[in-house]
């Protein structure tokens, strides 16, 4: 059911203007809990699509809430490895509405146990300007801004200068040369701390709470390392089929990947 949210969300304080409206679906009480927001490429690399998986999990894990813009890539990654009721979707568009359409399946199960939120009316339908004020709120959500992936002139490094004008410490993960060029920008010029062990930064936090089943970790944990299907049907089996069912895990050219929508 959507509902509008009637009191003011401190952490968006930091918008140069709070939103007039903000439309809402799921569990508002995510919204007073620690928070980190992640973005990036729409078109992650493998690299990154498993260790933003990874990151994402273990934030859940310890108790923080994942803050992305619903968008393809990146932002559906760490959706999906936060959980559906330990992350926040921001919306370019309607609360009602599925955008992507690709991440509907992820949209839907945000809205029965996470949390869907739009400053938009429902029913309107995303535009080039809308992108933007979306990725203002995730940015402003977030105690601080994680960006796994992202070239020079993309959208995420838009979000870096404003995560950059509301004080927030940016983080990103290490990259190769000539990929992502843009964290590596921010790298270079000491304008982000690169992410090497997520088990010391996922402490740093000091937060402690929602467990997952340890079957189900050791499982993800092993399928991120894009096994052959016949290496994760003999060590897995039946949990690897319930996992294709419900669309947690996805079989490209023969080996075993985290799902991204």
């Amino acid at each position: 059911m959507y509902y509008r949210l009637q009191e003011q969300i401190e952490p968006l304080m930091a918008l140069k203007r709070y939103p007039e409206t903000l439309e809402a679906e799921g569990n508002a009480a995510l919204l007073h809990r620690p928070m980190v927001s992640i973005i990036g490429s729409r078109s992650p690399n493998p690299y990154t699509r498993s260790f933003t998986h990874q990151l994402a999990a273990a934030l859940a894990k310890a108790g923080l809430v994942v803050v992305s813009g619903a968008a393809m890539g990146v932002d559906a990654i760490a959706h999906t490895g936060a959980g559906a009721s330990q992350t926040i979707a921001v919306l370019p568009c309607g609360i009602d509405v599925d955008y992507p359409v690709i991440n509907r399946n992820v949209l839907h199960q945000i809205r029965k146990e996470g949390l869907c939120l739009s400053q938009f009316e429902r029913g309107f339908k995303a535009t080039p300007w809308s992108f933007v004020v979306r990725n203002e709120i995730v940015v402003a959500l977030g105690e601080v801004l994680i960006v796994t992936q992202a070239d020079l002139n993309s959208g995420s490094m838009r979000s870096v200068a404003y995560a950059q004008r509301m004080g927030k410490k940016i983080y990103v993960l290490p990259h190769r040369l000539h990929e992502s060029e843009g964290t590596n920008m921010l790298l270079a010029y000491g304008q982000a701390e690169a992410i090497f062990d997520i088990d010391a930064f996922v402490a740093s936090f000091g937060v402690k709470g929602c467990g997952t089943d340890t079957l189900e970790d050791d499982f993800l944990n092993f399928c991120m390392k894009m096994p052959t299907y016949e290496e994760a049907t003999i060590r897995y089996g039946h949990r690897l089929f319930e996992a294709e069912l419900e669309g947690v895990v996805e079989i490209h050219n023969g080996r075993v990947l985290i799902a991204t929508r």
